[in-house]
């Protein structure tokens, strides 16, 4: 086939169709393939609008990843003209001729190409690099809009708490990792793989909730740890869990953590939060008590039933609010009562001088 574009591919059969993968150089990814833009209306499209906002996180996470960066595959129809060529002696594995004339539309993988080409204006080396490229002949309008469905519908995006779990290169997610792995309790306690806990989980948090907790207590008290010199973090979250009785409950099997959750504030992800922000003001304001006020955890009535302390704070309408706001007044009002002796103590002290 004259005026063609040749590349080495693999074909397959699904549905009785043949399509064929493919090993793109990233340099021919902005020409080769087009993308239906929003001035089509979607029912002349065979994909979503692309979302030019997420276009630079997906550049920005190839050049700064240059070494280690890992792309799926594009999905594209082929309007056109092509033809399969096979090895001697193979079936699927062979050339792939694409007519130059011939129209390659992205059916899945729009924003990914999209970040490809602005990459590559930083980062122009990582042309000779490859992607996989899944090609499919072109069937129509109607079957390109089926296969972007099909392609996307069974997609699940992994959970806030895995995708922490599992990431390297983020570092208080990896200082979170080895605080649960110091802390028995939240060893025992904290669902690694779920943001959204069910009602009848057993486990007391998700590691979304302490990964969060931990990254403002680390920012607020401004200590200096990272995932090899946890120490700090350590130290505060075993002080919170030795001043919290119905945690350690749970953690040894004597209260279920289902029950915590549904009757008590601190089970939930506001309180861990609020407990690592007011912890966090403690240190700074008396650096050698702070492991004392943190013993009065166990002292506050944390029932989701004392409206008169929960309501509008941790609470909104009875249900647990996870808003910035409410997150900001539960800390203040955790602070409050875990430094309840330095204000008495200071309220004495000025009576007295008043006498």
């Amino acid at each position: 086939m004259a005026n063609s574009y040749s590349f080495a591919a693999i074909r397959g059969v699904q549905a009785g169709r043949a399509y064929y993968v493919a090993m793109v150089p990233l340099k021919t990814v902005e020409r080769l393939f087009r993308f239906d833009e929003a001035e089509l209306p979607p029912q002349l499209r065979a994909q979503r609008e692309l979302n030019k906002t997420r276009i630079p996180a997906i550049a920005r996470y190839l050049t700064q990843n240059a070494g280690e960066y890992v792309l799926s595959a594009l999905s594209a129809t082929i309007d056109g003209a092509l033809r399969f060529q096979t090895v001697p002696g193979e079936r699927s594995i062979g050339t792939l001729l694409i007519d130059m004339a011939a129209t390659i539309v992205i059916n899945d993988g729009q924003h990914r190409r999209a970040g490809i080409v602005e990459a590559l204006r930083e980062r122009p080396h990582l042309g000779d690099e490859t992607i996989a490229v899944t090609l499919f002949p072109d069937e129509g309008l109607a079957r390109s809009q089926q296969m972007f469905v099909d392609l996307n519908q069974h997609g699940v995006k992994p959970s806030r708490s895995l995708r922490l779990f599992y990431d390297a290169r983020d570092e208080a997610a990896r200082v979170t990792r080895a605080v649960v792995e110091a802390v028995p309790l939240f060893r025992d306690l904290t669902d690694l793989t779920r943001t959204n806990l069910t009602a009848g989980s057993r486990k007391l948090f998700a590691f979304s909730n302490l990964h969060t907790a931990t990254s403002v207590l680390i920012e607020d008290a401004g200590l200096k740890v990272t995932h090899e010199t946890p120490d700090q973090a350590v130290d505060f979250w075993r002080a919170v869990v030795d001043g919290m009785p119905e945690w350690r409950l749970a953690g040894r099997g004597q209260l279920a953590a289902a029950e915590l959750r549904r009757d008590r504030v601190h089970a939930h992800g506001v309180a861990l939060e609020a407990i690592a922000i007011a912890g966090a003001r403690v240190i700074n304001e008396r650096p050698d008590g702070w492991r004392e006020a943190l013993g009065r955890l166990g002292g506050i009535d944390w029932d989701r039933a004392n409206a008169a302390q929960w309501e509008g704070r941790a609470l909104l309408g009875g249900r647990i609010n996870r808003s910035r706001t409410s997150v900001l007044l539960t800390a203040d009002a955790i602070h409050r009562a875990i430094t309840s002796d330095e204000r008495s103590t200071n309220d004495a002290d000025a009576d007295r001088h008043l006498d």
